[in-house]
């Protein structure tokens, strides 16, 4: 950690306004980004996806649940997998809650996962979410919205993530896509992405980052090595008489 000049409060209040003015500066640059974003083109949507859930077999078209709009949360979790990954683990830690206020305005979102869904119900439950959780199987949607890699894929090293700007060096990799479904029934794909373009979806790093330590993952053997599951962290009793030992 950096030293840290310590001065009076009115000091500080002059420092904090000087950032501020950095901070209003990215606030209005992500703010054009967002509506850039609104304004790319889309594509038509023709591919009929079918899916397992909860209800029986759904079309995509079934997944907007009779609104406008649909984010598909893609969560690494392969069919051979026991458990899904801990890093979209966390990501779902934090959408869980947010399903009914983005149902609020007129958009639906679900997660979608190639394990069979008897794991996915099962590691749902355990996790205590909600949110609808949806089986692609041996389907193509995961592999048309390149979240999914074939064995010879991976093998080669070939950049297929990220828009063909990466490997990935597994099957699975994290990703949101984003569909709109129009008064006609057409469906369309309107965005998509991956890697640190999913970093603004995780309130908890955003929380981090407001901390003197940030996310502190300096050192590490890579950035979430100190992540885990939800209920594989010590007990916070436990970590407070450790500390005190």
């Amino acid at each position: 950690m950096q030293p840290h000049k310590i001065v009076s409060r009115d000091e500080w209040i002059e420092a904090r306004k000087a950032h501020m003015a950095h901070e209003k500066e990215y606030t209005r640059a992500r703010d054009r980004l967002s509506q850039e974003r609104r304004a790319l083109p889309w594509v038509k949507v023709d591919k009929n996806y079918v899916f397992d859930s909860s209800d029986g077999k759904r079309t995509l078209a079934d997944l907007f649940r009779g609104r406008s709009q649909l984010v598909v949360q893609h969560f690494m979790f392969a069919p051979d997998w026991n458990e899904g990954c801990k890093s979209c683990s966390f990501w779902a830690d934090g959408f869980e809650r947010m399903v009914p206020h983005l149902a609020a305005r007129d958009t639906t979102l679900v997660a979608v996962s190639r394990a069979p869904l008897e794991k996915l119900l099962a590691f749902a439950k355990r996790m205590g979410w909600t949110f609808d959780w949806l089986s692609s199987a041996e389907g193509d949607f995961n592999y048309d919205f390149a979240v999914s890699f074939t064995p010879e894929q991976v093998k080669s090293g070939a950049k297929v993530y990220n828009f063909g700007t990466s490997g990935f060096g597994v099957e699975e990799a994290p990703g949101i896509s984003v569909f709109y479904r129009n008064e006609a029934g057409d469906l369309f794909h309107t965005y998509s992405c991956f890697a640190r373009g999913l970093d603004m979806m995780n309130a908890a790093y955003h929380y981090l980052d407001l901390t003197p330590l940030g996310r502190h993952e300096e050192g590490l053997p890579y950035p979430m090595d100190w992540l885990r599951l939800r209920d594989q962290y010590k007990p916070a009793a436990s970590a407070a008489a450790s500390c005190q030992s």
